[in-house]
């Protein structure tokens, strides 16, 4: 591949695959490898010899990349991971490898996906020349229920997860898929879930396209999301804040960035639809932990619908802790009919 081929993006997408070990990433991984479209990504592991992607196997340029049959650059990570995305930079601005336009990152099966989302935003370097496009997470159809409920390695990767790819299907018996849909549901209420047996669009997975819709945010219906709480003893659960009055942006602003402050950690997800005082549409935001995407502003409704509902999914917060401090913040009286929390007994 020359390098004139390849117009390399002002700020290179890195998404995430993640899931709890025997999950399927590896598989998911070839299977979106083998789509030209991806024949300009550089895939970092963890351990290139873990993974089995041999028979892709076209050159090894050193002891830690390869060059795959597919034109996808495969290194492996055995230190930072910001030293390894900081070697791609640098390698690439030099011509020494073949000049990736995307980066996907495969993480171990017991990882916490939230360090390297924030790895990437808050290096001083790879802030300037890397931006995240999603978390696809990889959900075990035959064992994922029962590692959600002992394992919250597990719990937070389907929480977090932008994308959820259903793996092991065609074995597992239909009713444990049903469950296991459902509690997903309580802990990630929007996330898309497609079977890995389905065709996948590899391009728009790895771009973050497959989790919009008409409106242009994902989180069209506010949604009863219930306790997620797992007999073994797993805190993390998601509710739904309904707002009844208009919500003023720099106010919401200043209160969202102090409760991610103070919080953060034990804050997995927020999103919403906002109905801010003087706008004519609503805007979506959405952040992950102590990171916070810039907002978007709709170009329409998505229902008659004009409140604002935003969607938590916290580790160990009460939801009353959060009600109380909007509304404590936004001036709007601590007996006030204006916040709504929706949550499943």
């Amino acid at each position: 591949m020359r390098v004139a081929e390849t117009c390399i993006p002002a700020m290179t997408p890195v998404t995430l695959i993640t899931g709890f070990l025997g999950s399927g990433k590896t598989t998911l991984l070839k299977q979106l490898l083998d789509d030209p479209a991806l024949s300009d990504t550089a895939v970092l592991i963890n351990e290139f010899g873990e993974v089995g992607l041999d028979h892709h196997l076209l050159e090894r340029l050193d002891e830690t990349m390869v060059l795959l049959q597919s034109g996808c650059l495969c290194c492996t990570i055995r230190g930072d991971l910001a030293d390894a995305l900081r070697d791609l930079l640098s390698r690439r601005e030099c011509g020494l490898v073949p000049p990736f336009r995307r980066v996907v990152i495969e993480s171990t099966g017991l990882a916490d996906p939230f360090p390297v989302i924030s790895t990437i935003k808050s290096d001083p370097v790879l802030r300037h020349h890397f931006k995240v496009a999603n978390v696809i997470t990889a959900l075990d159809a035959v064992n994922g229920l029962r590692q959600l409920e002992t394992y919250g390695e597990s719990v937070r990767q389907a929480a977090i997860a932008d994308v959820i790819v259903l793996t092991k299907t065609d074995i597992a018996d239909a009713p444990d898929v049903v469950r296991l849909t459902e509690a997903v549901r309580r802990l990630n209420p929007d996330a898309p879930m497609i079977p890995a047996s389905d065709t996948l669009d590899a391009n728009a997975l790895l771009n973050g396209i497959a989790r919009e819709q008409a409106s242009g945010f994902h989180c069209d219906e506010p949604a009863s999301a219930g306790n997620a709480r797992s007999p073994h003893g797993s805190s993390i659960r998601s509710f739904v804040m309904t707002v009844e009055t208009t919500i003023d942006w720099t106010t919401f602003g200043i209160w969202l960035t102090m409760l991610l402050n103070r919080h953060g950690d034990r804050i997995l997800r927020v999103k919403g639809i906002l109905n801010i005082e003087g706008e004519a549409f609503p805007v979506a935001i959405h952040g992950v932990q102590y990171l916070v995407h810039v907002p978007v502003h709709l170009t329409s409704w998505p229902s008659t619908d004009r409140r604002s509902h935003i969607v938590f999914i916290v580790d160990g917060i009460e939801p009353a802790l959060i009600e109380r401090s909007f509304v404590a913040f936004n001036g709007l009286g601590t007996s006030s009919p204006a916040v709504r929390q929706v949550e499943e007994a």
